[in-house]
């Protein structure tokens, strides 16, 4: 077993699709419009989906924005430099809400970035 994706909500995949591909780097996997169900479902990552997780970004067509609620944490990715990863993250144009740097009570050195619709991205360090 392994797990195939996580599915978040967009008001504006187009956004949505170049934040995760121009700024975070994955590769826009597939895309289907589902114009009786009046949705669009995107898959972005970071390589085939036989082998790695992905995210599936849904587009309702008459939705306008989302409440993220409280139950939601965020997404993980794993960098070999959190500091120079929040340097390109902003010089392109992404939101770094949490610099780079240990975390609380350990030493794992994380940042936090937000995507265009509010969700969380933890950046995580690589260990040596």
């Amino acid at each position: 077993m392994r797990i195939l994706h996580t599915m978040i909500r967009t008001a504006d995949l187009d956004r949505s699709i170049a934040f995760y591909t121009q700024i975070l780097g994955m590769k826009l996997l597939r895309r289907k419009d589902y114009p009786e169900g009046r949705f669009t479902l995107a898959f972005v990552g970071y390589g085939d989906e036989a082998e790695y997780a992905a995210i599936e970004l849904t587009h309702n067509w008459d939705t306008q924005s989302y409440d993220l609620g409280t139950g939601f944490g965020h997404l993980a990715i794993e960098v070999d430099d959190a500091s120079s990863y929040c340097s390109q993250v902003r010089k392109n144009g992404g939101q770094v809400v949490r610099e780079a740097g240990p975390m609380k009570h350990g030493s794992t050195v994380i940042a936090f970035l937000r995507d265009p619709d509010g969700y969380m991205i933890e950046l995580i360090e690589k260990k040596s």
